[in-house]
């Protein structure tokens, strides 16, 4: 990673209070959370806890809890945690822009975007110029993170490999490379071994234990997917056998 910021927020630190309420294992002992300046990967089982810290990051920074930038407030359920009220942002700076990604709802920011382009046209310009519906959803994410997102931003994403292709994937992970390159800092909660894989990135565990770094090499799903892929077949007839029933 070439040219690098001090990153907008240094870490997240969370107050007592929020121990008292019923969290994930990872966070329930939580007090507080150094961020890398260029990216940080949040991995995890389901449930572990991840997406309920980025969200509440995204509301704490001012963002919609569905996603897009601070400009879009619709709300089609409000689900979210108040974990955000018992959580601060450590900050260093103010970023030029931000966004939150939540592929499970981005579907509905698109559907806000169209709603502003109706009285607006302009307001698609900084998507690439074309509506987001117009787009597969694989197309749309690349067109947000390629055409909206810009140099000293803060991106805070949740699973964004959910609509790409391992192709897509590698794209994604080019474009991460290329914005914390230009001043950029990133926090996403993933799955992806293919993402994770970026330069100079820190990898957050979540476990039972609590949130701790780890190595590429140690992260679980990239033992698993190693696992799957070095033999397959051996693979599948351990796994069958165990699930059959006795």
């Amino acid at each position: 990673m070439a040219r690098r910021t001090t990153g907008f927020i240094r870490s997240l630190r969370l107050d007592g209070a929020a121990r008292s309420a019923a969290l994930p294992a990872a966070l329930s002992d939580l007090d507080e959370l150094d961020l890398n300046p260029c990216a940080t990967f949040l991995v995890g089982a389901n449930g572990s806890g991840k997406s309920t810290l980025l969200e509440a990051v995204a509301v704490a920074a001012g963002l919609n809890a569905e996603g897009g930038s601070r400009n879009f407030r619709f709300a089609t359920r409000e689900t979210h945690s108040d974990l955000h009220q018992h959580l601060t942002l450590v900050k260093r700076g103010v970023p030029a822009t931000d966004y939150f990604l939540r592929a499970e709802s981005f579907y509905n920011v698109a559907s806000t975007l169209d709603d502003l382009a109706a009285d607006d046209p302009a307001a698609v310009r900084s998507y690439g110029g074309r509506s987001l519906h117009a787009q597969s959803h694989g197309e749309s994410f690349l067109a947000l993170a390629i055409e909206r997102f810009g140099p000293d931003g803060l991106y805070l994403l949740d699973e964004p490999e959910a609509a790409l292709s391992p192709q897509g994937q590698l794209t994604l992970l080019l474009r991460m490379h290329e914005l914390v390159e230009d001043g950029a800092q990133l926090l996403v909660a993933t799955h992806s071994p293919i993402l994770i894989a970026l330069p100079g990135a820190t990898i957050l565990a979540f476990t039972d234990d609590g949130i701790e770094p780890v190595d590429y090499d140690q992260v679980e799903q990239v033992i698993l997917y190693r696992a799957f892929l070095d033999d397959p077949e051996r693979f599948l007839h351990h796994l069958l056998d165990n699930d059959a029933p006795s």
